[in-house]
């Protein structure tokens, strides 16, 4: 069934996040800015606990620095916030209970998969068992003794996951993690996110892919020119944007007929490319019957709903990048 949809010129956003969540990031007024460039303005992050948080945005829109500032790799100018319950100016003190992917894995090339993650656990503090864990994790094993220069884009991707679960972490933090991944490998990492889900981690996940995200996050964190556009369940946010109707008749006429009857009906038509497009699903059922005693048959009457895609054009003003 076709999803695509033409979309309103305003968007209205769902109400407020309620602030009592229990949160794994919180943020207040969190900024970065660089000499006369602010890249992050003033972001009142919530993130739940156990949940799988998509962080959207076209490119530029400050996502890689606000994944810095709460990994602590860059001070916020203004603002602060907590993640797991300490404060971002002291990242020391949840950094042990955070896995984080960010910006593609970096290894040793003259090394293998294995011993690469053998350095890593050495240097946290981890115990060797955790190497083997994680490699079952993401299904690397059979080819964890291969030097990592020989692997496939998605196998270093998955590979820095595995690196990135060596502590075992709360706090799960990846950015496209399922860059270089073929369909399977995509299936496979939705299921994987959802066990940590499932298992009481949280999972934060920047991703261009909304289709994937819209399958697997059950949160969304949209922010757009560096301010926040829209946070909370994804559902409201999709749910937010109306479904349309499809209609197609047996013949060219009817196509105005249609329109006309639609209409009639209250609802906005538009005859385009054979078919006529209409802002109300709701009016199914009543088009149908009232169709019918024109003399028209519909041979086609589908309905079409939003789909994250859509909503994100909205909110953005219709750019993806």
């Amino acid at each position: 069934m076709t999803t695509t949809t033409a979309l309103p010129p305003v968007f209205e956003p769902p109400a407020p996040v309620p602030t009592a969540v229990d949160a794994a990031i919180r943020t207040s007024g969190l900024s970065k800015v660089y000499g006369d460039r602010t890249v992050v303005d003033g972001v009142d992050l919530l993130v739940p606990r156990g949940s799988i948080c998509g962080f959207v945005g076209p490119n530029g829109a400050g996502k890689t620095t606000t994944l810095r500032m709460l990994l602590g790799l860059v001070r916020p100018t203004q603002g602060g916030g907590e993640v797991l319950g300490s404060s971002v100016d002291h990242p020391e003190k949840y950094l042990a209970k955070v896995g984080a992917l960010i910006e593609g894995p970096a290894f040793y090339p003259t090394l293998s998969g294995r011993s690469n993650l053998r350095v890593l656990a050495s240097l946290g503090g981890f115990p060797r068992s955790r190497v083997e864990e994680v490699l079952e994790i993401v299904e690397l094993r059979d080819r964890a003794g291969d030097l990592f220069r020989t692997y496939s884009l998605g196998m270093k991707q998955r590979l820095g996951v595995a690196a990135a679960l060596l502590p075992d972490p709360e706090l799960l933090v990846l950015d496209e993690p399922t860059n270089g991944l073929d369909p399977g490998g995509i299936i496979e990492t939705r299921a994987l996110l959802r066990r940590f889900r499932d298992q009481g981690m949280t999972v934060f996940v920047s991703s261009h892919l909304l289709g994937e995200l819209e399958q697997v996050a059950d949160w969304l964190v949209l922010i757009d020119q560096g301010r926040l556009a829209y946070q909370g369940p994804i559902g409201d946010l999709v749910g937010s944007r109306h479904a349309t109707l499809l209609v197609a008749g047996e013949s060219a006429a009817d196509l105005e007929v249609i329109a006309a009857v639609a209409r009639r009906l209250g609802s906005t038509a538009t005859v385009v490319d054979n078919h006529v497009r209409i802002d109300d699903a709701g009016i199914a059922a009543a088009l149908n019957r009232t169709a019918m005693k024109a003399g028209v048959t519909l041979t086609e009457l589908t309905v079409q709903r939003a789909t994250l895609e859509d909503s994100f054009l909205a909110v953005t003003g219709g750019h993806l990048s």
